[in-house]
């Protein structure tokens, strides 16, 4: 963690509006056609304009109280005599899984040599004006992430972000409290500009016959200003998702040839195929010839019906602008969004719409390698996506997913920081994930001593996942290896021997963990059903824990503990076929139930409670009657099956592990595929209907 410090700006916000819930503001500054450098920094988002074309985005995230600061060369884009360099910046004030609720602020300055041209909270001060254009009132994107975007607009809207002669009234800004700035350290995306390949479907939108759908997701209904922060249903301006189940699509025969230039008639649509599942900015330039309102509404996959869902996986997947004049506007969405189609719409009014295009936020495609060695073509099209997976969940954290949610999720980190390793030689984004749970020492409401599942975020009512902290050590294990970076391992050391101290306190007399608290999760399947009292896949993930715990720090006390923690488990869970998943207490004392899931099987061979060589026959039959070719309706029904996260990729480790390498390939082949074939990306589940790029899945590339 390296500080960062600006010559001369301090920063600033609206005053007395830190904390107020989704306020956006333009601060602006005309600078010659000279060399400039900018340095920026803020809280939450900002979005860099010049001379009115999308220039970058940020800031990286970090830890509560730290803030990572940007800086960028300006000089080959100001080509102008007076060029306006703007930056848009939202103050969301919410608690979520993607960004932190702490207050809002931007400090940025503009130097040319060593003159200060601009700098917040100085004599020197950017122009500013609320961006009231920008609907406040809004709903909540998802549970995990804060507001959707609504805009009222006419031409003129635009002009601060392009006119140098503009004068307009300003907003009063005031000094914040000090921040702490540290290094981005994580390379900044190319937003490389991604177009439309084709047209899946044009047609008009009309009344849904009877009772419309119902939103119903949590982030809609209950807003309390506590535990999910927002604007109450009663108080929207605008709720996007209920407008739009209100109308339906209505198909027409005819195919437009070209999705560059699009004619929407009055309430007609158009869906864009990008081709591949991609995540950034959209924007779009739009002539209209009278009031329009502008819905774009976007996803990862088509229904069965060819539509889009705004609603889908508990998201509002859609911006809407309302286009008051009749005019020209040339459109960009404020945060990033994950599609494969988008849906735009023109109700009441038409609409020309021309160069469709998705500024791509993702890892740069300069610092990857490239595996050229691939003949087999379905390998070729799988690692492809697997790739394209790795650069949209790798921008400044390891995030599970870029679309839903965007968090910064363990677990699912240790695998992608494999694939960032594999793909680019060094851990640039691993470090700075890593670095941000080293940065506070305690988390709110979570228990001393334990981490957040995800993070940077918020979890106000105390909620976390013990079995996702035993992943942080068992990365940082990996991550030593990896880097050589002992300055972090040591920092970390306080934490992980709290960590360990903390799940010490649920050992029961034998050394097991037993009725661990919060969310117990294994994964997405019935293994997830079956977690108390004692969960013996909980226990094999505590006995790796606590061995690499020991080999990081040389602490022989948690080897000789992990060994016999092992032995215990091998005695009391195995049934001589299967180990059992689960324990629970009757009249006092520990009885196995009979549940056995193929996912604990994997638990134990991976974490080395079993092994090829001590449980021969549980590794042939595992390795041989299990996996995708397995019928799980008539091959050991009692046996409930794997999902994706993260048996299945248990399952692929071992095989890899073993040296099984061809019975590996085929097994992605018949697992991954079909993903790579629907989307170019690879899934959070074995189907469609949670994300469709998640980034532990990029893994595929490792092996």
């Amino acid at each position: 963690m390296t500080d960062f410090t600006f010559e001369r700006a301090v920063p600033v916000w609206a005053k007395g509006r830190q904390t107020e819930m989704n306020v956006s503001l333009v601060f602006r500054a005309v600078v010659g056609s000279i060399p400039a450098l900018l340095r920026i920094s803020g809280h939450t988002n900002y979005m860099i304009f010049i001379n009115g074309s999308f220039f970058s985005q940020g800031p990286a995230r970090a830890g509560h109280g730290f803030f990572r600061a940007d800086e960028f060369k300006l000089d080959s884009f100001l080509t102008k005599e007076k060029n306006v360099v703007a930056v848009l910046a939202a103050g969301y004030n919410v608690n979520s899984f993607y960004l932190t609720d702490q207050p809002s602020f931007l400090c940025a300055e503009i130097v040319s040599g060593s003159e200060i041209l601009y700098a917040t909270g100085t004599e020197k001060e950017f122009s500013c004006r609320e961006f009231t254009e920008r609907t406040k009132k809004v709903q909540r994107f998802s549970f995990q992430r804060p507001f959707t975007e609504s805009y009222s607009l006419c031409p003129d809207s635009f002009d601060i972000f392009t006119d140098p002669e503009l004068v307009f009234t300003g907003v009063s800004l005031e000094k914040t409290g000090e921040k702490r700035f540290i290094t981005r350290d994580t390379p900044i995306s190319d937003y490389e500009v991604r177009t439309a390949e084709s047209i899946a479907g044009e047609g008009r939108m009309e009344p849904v016959c009877g009772e419309p759908k119902k939103y119903l997701d949590r982030s809609f209904t209950s807003v309390d200003g506590v535990y999910i922060k927002g604007f109450k249903k009663e108080e929207l301006d605008v709720s996007a998702v209920e407008e739009l189940y209100k109308l339906q699509s209505v198909f027409s025969s005819g195919r437009s040839e070209r999705a560059d230039a699009l004619f929407l008639p009055k309430d007609g649509f158009a869906i864009l195929d990008m081709g591949l599942n991609t995540t950034g900015f959209m924007a779009f330039d739009v002539e209209t010839e009278g009031d329009t309102v502008i819905w774009a509404v976007f996803n990862e996959h088509l229904d069965k019906n060819g539509r889009l869902d705004p609603g889908f996986g508990g998201t509002a997947s859609v911006v809407r602008y309302e286009l008051k004049e009749k005019g020209f506007y040339r459109l960009v969405s404020f945060e990033p969004y994950t599609y494969r189609y988008l849906q735009l719409i023109s109700m009441g009014g038409e609409a020309k719409i021309t160069n469709a295009r998705q500024y791509a936020e993702h890892y740069p495609a300069a610092g990857l390698t490239n595996l050229k060695t691939i003949n087999d073509p379905d390998l070729r099209l799988i690692y492809d996506a697997a790739v394209e997976t790795f650069r949209q969940n790798a921008t400044d954290i390891f995030m599970d997913c870029p679309s839903r949610e965007r968090a910064g999720w363990l677990c699912d980190s240790f695998f992608t920081a494999r694939s960032e390793f594999t793909l680019t030689g060094k851990s640039l984004v691993e470090r700075a994930f890593l670095e941000n749970f080293l940065m506070e020492d305690s988390f709110g409401e979570i228990p001393e001593g334990m981490l957040p599942m995800c993070y940077p975020s918020d979890h106000p009512g105390g909620g976390y996942i013990p079995n996702w902290a035993m992943w942080y050590l068992i990365e940082l294990r990996e991550y030593k290896d990896r880097s050589g970076d002992v300055q972090l391992i040591e920092r970390a050391k306080d934490k992980m021997y709290s960590l360990a101290a903390f799940f010490e306190g649920f050992e029961n007399e034998y050394g097991l963990l037993e009725n661990l608290e919060s969310w117990v999760f294994i994964e997405w399947s019935r293994a997830n059903d079956f977690t108390q009292d004692v969960n013996y896949p909980s226990n094999m993930l505590y006995a790796k824990f606590l061995n690499d715990l020991g080999e990081l720090y040389g602490d022989a006390y948690f080897i000789e503990k992990s060994e016999r923690l092992k032995e215990t488990i091998r005695k009391k869970a195995f049934d001589g076929t299967f180990f059992i998943d689960n324990a629970v207490r009757e009249n006092g004392a520990l009885k196995n139930t009979k549940n056995h899931t193929e996912t604990a099987q994997y638990y134990a061979l991976f974490t080395g409670v079993a092994s090829k060589e001590t449980f021969p026959e549980l590794y042939e039959l595992m390795m041989g009657s299990f996996g995708p070719s397995r019928d799980p309706e008539t091959q050991f029904p009692d046996v409930p099956v794997s999902n994706a996260f993260i048996g299945n990729y248990l399952r692929l480790e071992i095989l890899f592990a073993n040296g099984e390498y061809n019975k590996l390939l085929g097994e992605i082949k018949a697992f991954f595929l079909p993903m790579a074939q629907k989307t170019g990306t690879i899934w959070e589940n074995m189907h469609d209907s949670a994300s469709c790029c998640h980034g532990f899945a990029s893994h595929l590339v490792y092996w």
